[in-house]
């Protein structure tokens, strides 16, 4: 797995990236980008009968799970749009199934429900900032990974005691993330229990830290750049990322062909471009470096 050496930085780095956002950008950034790229929606795909592809393709439509309130990577706009680099890679595996943006049905995917939604057949794929791990691997399949993020801290901007995860130890900071997500477990060594407030949702956090009700929020870095990008000076990222996060696209366990389809897909995508002007429209507003797609791992 190549770890993207741009999600190596601390936060003075990340202030660079947030020049455009100071200077009139907020309104594209809150639902990632300006104008959604277009992607080849391919016309009449053959598939072998009886798959996944197959069944997707002939219905004309597809569920995917995904975050409504992640600036940059998945954000249900007030338009109703969805915009974000999650909901981009899906609308590009999707075209390769022959299903336009149009007929996709999104489906709101918190942290700790994801893997229900799969395996209650509630979604079709998950593209969710959904870090692959050894513990979700039982329940579902993972393709990918198309993205290598990592945890760090998001703070208000007047604290100058929380410089990272290791100034959390007997701090008394009061430190907030999702429900059922790697980084609730990530950052569990460096505080008390008692610390740890958890809600189902980032935007959750985030509110809360607004009104000082936490003192941190963690989880991984491109997420809350995001929710920094929006808060007109309220909010800054501290330290450097502590984690190795890759996300995948979550799928019901055992579907090898569907596995290896989406994989194709990927890797098409990068080849093209269309993986690289889906990150520039959305989360490349604010990150300054493009990344390369990751070594993809093997379908089983």
């Amino acid at each position: 797995m190549r770890w993207n050496p741009m999600l190596r930085v601390g936060a003075a780095v990340f202030a660079v990236g947030l020049v455009a956002a100071a200077c009139g950008q907020q309104e594209s950034l809150g639902g990632g980008g300006g104008q959604a790229p277009e992607y080849e929606v391919v016309q009449d795909p053959r598939f072998a009968p009886g798959t996944t592809m197959a069944e997707l393709s002939e219905a004309g439509t597809i569920r995917i799970g995904t975050k409504f309130d992640q600036p940059l990577f998945g954000l249900r706009n007030l338009d109703g749009q969805m915009r974000g680099f999650d909901v981009e890679i899906a609308k590009i595996i999707s075209g390769q199934l022959g299903i336009a943006p149009e007929d996709i049905e999104w489906v709101q995917s918190p942290s700790a429900q994801r893997e229900d939604l799969i395996e209650r057949g509630e979604v079709d794929m998950v593209v969710a900032t959904y870090t692959i791990n050894d513990e979700r691997a039982q329940r579902v399949s993972f393709a990918g990974p198309y993205y290598q993020a990592g945890q760090i801290l998001m703070v208000r901007s007047d604290n100058q005691e929380i410089t990272g995860p290791d100034s959390l130890r007997g701090s008394g900071a009061r430190v907030c993330t999702v429900t059922g997500s790697t980084p609730s477990e990530n950052i569990r060594p460096f505080i008390e229990e008692s610390q740890l407030v958890l809600f189902q949702q980032y935007s959750q956090c985030r509110d809360a830290l607004g009104t000082d009700q936490v003192d941190v929020v963690t989880t991984d870095n491109v997420i809350l750049l995001g929710y920094v990008a929006n808060s007109e000076g309220q909010f800054k990222l501290v330290g450097d990322t502590f984690t190795e996060e890759p996300y995948g696209v979550g799928i019901p366990k055992g579907d090898v062909q569907f596995c290896l389809f989406i994989n194709q897909a990927l890797t098409e995508a990068a080849g093209t471009g269309a993986y690289q002007r889906a990150w520039e429209a959305t989360a490349g507003t604010v990150a300054e470096e493009t990344p390369e797609l990751p070594e993809l791992n093997s379908c089983r």
